[in-house]
């Protein structure tokens, strides 16, 4: 399938320096690009023996398009589009590259109509059965193997303690730092038995700053000290249990460096990740187009020179790799590049000399997997269980805020207890009647957005009546989205939740099934909320 790969003995003295400096960076490449644009990367990758690359559905999607001006063009074609290039881009490599992505949920996360499984704060939700998230990552790792990824940039051990955070929240398995270690070692675990590279990230912690390191730089004022009791907790751990990579994050530490951020500091990379934590494997950076750290840069190829020059193996989305390559092998030691290229070749060894044969997942394995995933994750916060159950022997008014073709769930409880559906953005006058002689609501709760910014996506009008009827009515909400949405509801004391997480199908049948009482809520809410919950 892949050209053959020569062991590093031989590569190291095959290629040139300046070729070697090449096999450090991963180029950003994009499935929904221009023909014009895909065989200039053939021919960037051909010249200077680039070593990877990571994959992004367009150049209008979230990673690349931070201020969300442009639109994205979906295509129901991506996947097969996406193996297509791969084939390309391989055949234009004198070397057969890294194939990266990041597919945290799935390659659903890049790729329309491929599985998509829950994200880390849902997963983050399972009590005593780490299995269940092994699976998970193994799970993903048959997907990317077979879609021909070979590194999944995942996933992501960022403690979220910060509720207002608008890049990590839901991708994180929670703020409790033993919690979010042992899951994500399940998950690289179950990555690992698949074949599939993994990347802890974002070292030395993203998950308490409310600034987003696509647009700024977030300061994460805290002590080496502090930082060892909790942002470094799960680096440390997994990585004396062994990882293939940490991934650097943008983000300004003053107490560790007051001059550099994280991504150009050799006091971070170098002196405490590579030497005070022992890490032995590849260093890859955060995307390098990112504002937090491109605006700082504006002459082409220092930002890539100073990186490396900090510790860095692996230059992800250099948007200067011609400028870089050059500064980098002509004022870096021999001996230091050598150095990254060892590592970069031996993860090219591992997944080159030592495939497994891979059989793709049904698309029936995979919804049974998120049946059983629902089963475990679905939380229940009760102020008053007895008045839930007045509520559904009640003739409840059945509301829902939604995108009609994706709510089952409210339509399930108008079939089986003859409670019409009524969603509000569509019938709120209608509503607002019926509630003179309703005291009891069951509310299903389809959050516009998952991150949350602009308070989720929510209309300010429509909130702000969500906030009154939980204030003045019999509430039973079913929230299918974020869990840090309940912040902005303004729960009261006597408040009634059940936590869903998603909106898949499996999902949304297994509430239905729960409030039926056909099925007991197992999960528990991985994070602690702004509002005192009983």
């Amino acid at each position: 399938m892949y050209k053959e790969i020569p062991p590093y003995s031989i590569a190291n003295q095959q290629l040139s320096l300046q070729q070697k400096v090449g096999q450090l960076f991963m180029l950003a490449v994009f499935i929904n690009d221009t023909e014009e644009a895909i065989q200039e990367m053939e021919q960037i990758i051909q010249k200077h023996h680039i070593g990877a690359l990571c994959f992004f559905h367009s150049r209008a999607s979230a990673a690349t398009n931070f201020e969300g001006k442009k639109p994205v063009v979906h295509n129901e074609k991506s996947y097969d589009r996406l193996k297509d290039l791969i084939a390309r881009y391989q055949n234009a490599a004198k070397y057969p590259l890294l194939i990266a992505m990041d597919a945290e949920w799935g390659l659903a996360m890049r790729i329309e109509n491929t599985p998509q499984y829950p994200y880390a704060i849902t997963l983050g939700a399972i009590q005593n059965n780490d299995e269940l998230i092994f699976e998970v990552g193994q799970q993903i790792g048959l997907d990317c193997r077979e879609a021909g990824i070979h590194w999944n940039l995942a996933p992501v051990v960022d403690i979220n303690s910060n509720p207002e955070n608008p890049v990590i929240g839901y991708r994180s398995f929670g703020d409790d730092k033993v919690q979010v270690c042992a899951k994500a070692e399940a998950y690289v675990k179950g990555m690992k038995s698949a074949g599939i590279l993994n990347s802890i990230k974002h070292f030395p912690g993203h998950g308490d700053t409310a600034t987003d390191s696509h647009l700024g730089l977030p300061v994460i004022d805290k002590s080496l000290s502090e930082l060892k009791e909790n942002e470094l907790f799960p680096f440390q751990e997994l990585i004396q249990k062994g990882v293939d990579s940490v991934m650097v994050g943008h983000l300004l530490l003053p107490q560790l460096d007051d001059k550099e951020p994280s991504t150009t500091s050799f006091k971070i990379i170098t002196e405490l990740l590579r030497k005070e934590m022992g890490f032995e494997g590849v260093i890859i950076s955060d995307a390098l187009n990112m504002h937090a750290v491109s605006r700082k840069y504006p002459e082409k190829g220092k930002l890539e020179a100073t990186v490396f020059a900090a510790g860095m193996d692996m230059l992800c989305f250099s948007e200067n790799p011609l400028e870089g390559i050059e500064i980098i092998s002509n004022t870096v030691s021999e001996n230091r590049i050598e150095e990254s290229f060892k590592r970069i070749w031996q993860l090219k060894e591992t997944i080159f000399v030592k495939e497994k044969n891979v059989q793709r997942n049904s698309t029936e394995n995979v919804s049974q997997l998120n049946k059983v995933l629902a089963q475990n994750t679905i939380t229940e916060l009760y102020a008053d269980s007895e008045l839930v159950q007045q509520i559904k022997d009640s003739s409840f008014l059945n509301l829902s805020l939604d995108v009609e073709e994706k709510n089952i769930f409210s339509k399930h409880l108008e079939e089986a207890y003859g409670q019409k559906k009524w969603e509000l953005t569509t019938h709120l006058s209608t509503v607002k009647k019926k509630l003179n002689t309703h005291q009891n609501v069951v509310l299903a709760l389809f959050p516009p957005a998952v991150k949350p910014k602009n308070q989720f996506g929510f209309d300010a009008e429509l909130l702000a009546f969500i906030q009154q009827l939980i204030a003045e009515k019999n509430v039973l909400i079913y929230l299918f989205g974020n869990p840090y949405v309940l912040d902005i509801l303004k729960l009261t004391s006597g408040s009634n939740v059940v936590e869903v997480y998603q909106d898949f199908v499996e999902f949304q049948e297994e509430a239905f099934l729960h409030f039926k009482g056909a099925s007991i809520a197992q999960g528990r809410l991985p994070i602690k909320l702004k509002i005192t919950q009983p």
